[in-house]
């Protein structure tokens, strides 16, 4: 499908909202295939109105630049940006540079809320694989090529293009179907509530088993004690939240399980070997 936009060519189309109080909650409205070369290009996110919607753009050839919340990306071809509006970023084109991509542009309360799980998981910048590209580049072709677009058309369109960034953003997890359906139970219900109190007592109860025979088992399967396993999901959390948002650490804290700041800060030095605003600060140059 990638090939097909390629010979379509440059364009962009805008589509209009669905009017209505059955408007649906993931919905595209823009599209393009756009090249830019040595011109002035350049998106800030918090003057783009108060309307919520976000952006995503997949870079085909060239380089773009996108400073988010402080920390600056290289987007290269093969790297898939994603960005809410408003919030603190800017995206743009070096002065003498090269920049071809596609984009969607997208709104809707359950857009948003997925696009805050990607983030949250994996960053502004993703590296979806062939198959989630092909996805991203079809959701952009119907945008730009049907005559007529129903709303619930450029809403399965809108869902399949998150659905690709989603995939692209959790395919690092660990893979729940090859585990005991009470292990996948319990690292399902891990990574839905890292913000709680998860006790070895606790994850055994909804793994329906004793104290003892769940650590054993989760030991055998996943090759590491449960809370260590916790430990690790929490501090890969913080650290996409440090990149991907402008969150204070005590906020993050809260939203990662730990008692205040002080704490989370004190752990993340010893995991890491530096503070959380080290971290964010040593990134802001990242590729």
């Amino acid at each position: 499908m990638l090939s097909a936009l390629l010979a379509h060519g440059h364009d962009i189309r805008s589509l209009p909202a669905p009017a209505g109080a059955g408007a649906l909650q993931c919905g595209l409205r823009g599209a393009g295939y756009e090249q830019r070369r040595n011109e002035h290009y350049s998106w800030d996110g918090l003057r783009r109105g108060t309307s919520p919607f976000l952006v995503i753009q997949h870079t085909l050839l060239g380089e773009g630049r996108l400073d988010y919340a402080g920390t600056r990306y290289r987007l290269t071809p093969g790297q898939c940006m994603l960005v809410t509006m408003p919030h603190a970023h800017r995206y743009w084109l070096e002065r003498g540079g090269a920049w071809e991509y596609f984009w969607l542009l997208l709104t809707g309360r359950e857009a948003l809320r997925l696009a805050r799980e990607i983030l949250s998981r994996a960053g502004p910048v993703l590296t979806p694989d062939a198959a989630q590209t092909d996805w991203l580049a079809q959701s952009c072709l119907t945008a730009l090529t049907a005559p007529r677009l129903s709303p619930g058309e450029t809403s399965a369109a809108a869902y399949q293009a998150m659905a690709a960034l989603h995939d692209a953003a959790f395919a690092g997890q660990p893979v729940a179907t090859t585990l005991p359906p009470a292990l996948a139970r319990v690292l399902a219900f891990i990574e839905d509530h890292l913000a709680e109190s998860l006790t070895v007592d606790r994850l055994a109860l909804v793994a329906g088993m004793s104290r003892a025979h769940f650590v054993r088992r989760f030991g055998e399967a996943l090759n590491q004690p449960p809370s260590e396993f916790v430990q690790a999901r929490r501090l890969d959390r913080i650290e996409r939240l440090l990149l991907a948002t402008e969150m204070k650490v005590h906020e993050i804290a809260l939203a990662t399980g730990f008692a205040d700041g002080n704490y989370l800060a004190k752990v993340f030095r010893r995991y890491r070997g530096m503070s959380p605003l080290e971290f964010r600060a040593t990134r802001a140059e990242a590729v």
